[in-house]
């Protein structure tokens, strides 16, 4: 008999917490899961007392998912090494700013034969230029093979138990359809790919694009509009992996992971609600995301800066203008308003003949 699989998750902010829901009951109802759940938990203090012993008398995340129950198997610790180290499975679900540091943490300090399962949406700067995906770094720096999950997963709505689907892309579909065992429930369906770069891809690109969907709603645009910044976004999405992932399978926008994903965070999501008020307000990004997200931090901006650095560095900024455009709004380069000059001169909506006297965006204020 196979020896039962123990599972870490790393990270325990709304996302994180709503998934600790899902694998602290699988992994208690399943014979082929250690009952015991270990999360990682970056501590805090909350009125006077530290948020793990919280957690673990009370087994819920009062601070980023309250109201919630975590199931009692899973055991909050604040240390990462002391919460990974037996893990057959590590599943990776913390803001991609500081996953560098957590794996030089656990640099030789886990079990050799463990696998992971990122949930982390973004990109991150590749030393000496480009972009490098959140997988591949935690792949390389730990030696382990790496699969990942995004969907239309609104946390608050998964912990609600309310009906969603998602897509794990995994090479191995051995080790995907274990990885799909710990997380899929009745209400949590789970389909599984190969194509893992276009899934990942996904999930980072789509929250520069809800940024977009933001602005259009801070303006008072309407959905008409809203429509076009996502099929334009989409659009870009879909080049953008093509040349700098190539091989994946265009059917990949078309599950959970994609074009559902961009759909429900254009609508619901944390960067569509920040940059709305960005436009409201005039405050900038940061301050926003002090006041409005409870701890969370807020990735399409930084992911746009990181596409925008890759663009930039190969010449191809024209080539997307919904994104640029999205990033220079975040850095005030452009104003909210401008997004309307550059949706609507967008390559996309040119005939060949256009395109051919168009290299780049006709709008000055657009001029890349």
């Amino acid at each position: 008999m196979a020896a039962k699989k123990n599972v870490c998750i790393i990270g325990s902010g709304n996302w994180g917490s709503a998934i600790a829901k899902i694998v602290g009951a699988n992994a208690k109802e399943l014979d082929s899961f250690e009952d015991r759940v270990t999360m990682y938990v970056y501590e805090e203090m909350i009125e006077g007392k530290k948020l793990t012993e919280i957690i673990n008398e009370t087994h819920e995340n009062v601070k980023y998912l309250p109201g919630h129950k975590i199931p009692e198997n899973v055991v909050a610790v604040p240390d990462v090494v002391a919460a990974a180290k037996h893990a057959d499975i590590l599943i990776f679900v913390v803001p991609h700013q500081f996953i560098r540091k957590l794996c030089s943490s656990l640099l030789g300090k886990i079990k050799p034969t463990a696998v992971g399962l990122s949930l982390i949406k973004g990109f991150d700067k590749k030393e000496g230029g480009g972009i490098e995906l959140i997988s591949h770094i935690i792949a390389k720096k730990l030696n382990i093979s790496m699969s990942v999950l995004m969907g239309a997963n609104l946390a608050s709505e998964v912990a609600d138990e309310m009906f969603c689907e998602t897509t794990i892309g995994c090479k191995d579909k051995v080790i995907g359809y274990i990885l799909r065992d710990i997380i899929q429930t009745s209400y949590f369906r789970v389909v599984v790919v190969q194509d893992v770069a276009s899934v990942e891809c996904c999930g980072a690109l789509k929250n520069i694009v809800a940024c977009g969907a933001g602005f259009v709603d801070g303006l008072g645009l309407g959905d008409n509009t809203k429509a076009a910044v996502i099929r334009l976004g989409l659009m870009e999405m879909i080049k953008f992996v093509d040349i700098f992932f190539p091989g994946g399978n265009l059917s990949t926008f078309f599950e959970s992971c994609g074009v559902a994903d961009l759909i429900t965070t254009c609508y619901g999501g944390r960067n569509r609600k920040v940059s709305e008020a960005y436009v409201k307000t005039g405050k900038s990004i940061e301050d926003l995301e002090k006041e409005m997200l409870n701890g969370q931090k807020l990735q399409g901006p930084i992911t746009a800066e990181e596409v925008n650095y890759m663009l930039k560095l190969k010449n191809m900024e024209a080539r997307f203008p919904l994104f640029t455009a999205i990033h220079r709004i975040c850095t005030r380069d452009l104003e909210p308003t401008d997004l309307i000059d550059c949706i609507r001169t967008h390559p996309e909506h040119m005939d060949d003949g256009e395109k051919s006297q168009n290299t780049h965006l006709s709008s000055p204020r657009c001029h890349l």
